[in-house]
């Protein structure tokens, strides 16, 4: 089970993110200031160590992750596929497309992750479309890049 699954609850800081802070990373920079004070409102922060499966490959997809600190590895079948940090984010194509996470998402680094559980993200969904549409839009430029 990943991190996020099992005890996220000790790792979840519930104190409200600062909309500034949002604004440097990539999926929210093209969001006007209000959006980013809406999306803060709804955002965890997680803080994981190194060597922590954040998302298990096959099990089913909860949460949205941005990278606001630190470093991953993104394993598919275990083969190393990807590395990831700071602004780039995983988990969309779990809660847009299959419901499953499609890799294994392990820190390499300590990290603070930006969290939006399902309900909240399809919250933001509906509010401002032009987010999940951009996520989209990432998704389909990261397959065809493949």
């Amino acid at each position: 089970m990943s991190v996020a699954g099992e005890a996220c609850n000790e790792r979840i800081f519930w104190a409200v993110i600062d909309p500034r802070r949002l604004a440097p990373l990539q999926c929210f920079a093209e969001l006007t200031d209000e959006e980013r004070a809406r999306v803060a409102e709804l955002l965890k922060e997680l803080s994981v160590p190194a060597g922590e499966e954040v998302a298990v490959q096959g099990e089913f997809a909860y949460e949205f992750f941005v990278i606001d600190e630190g470093t991953a590895e993104v394993r598919e079948n275990g083969a190393r596929i990807a590395e990831i940090g700071r602004g780039d984010f995983f988990g969309e194509l779990g809660l847009l497309v299959t419901g499953r996470r499609t890799a294994t998402v392990v820190s390499t680094s300590p990290m603070t992750l930006l969290t939006l559980f399902d309900q909240d993200f399809r919250r933001l969904e509906r509010e401002i479309p032009h987010f999940a549409q951009s996520l989209r839009d990432a998704l389909a430029a990261r397959f065809q890049r493949l």
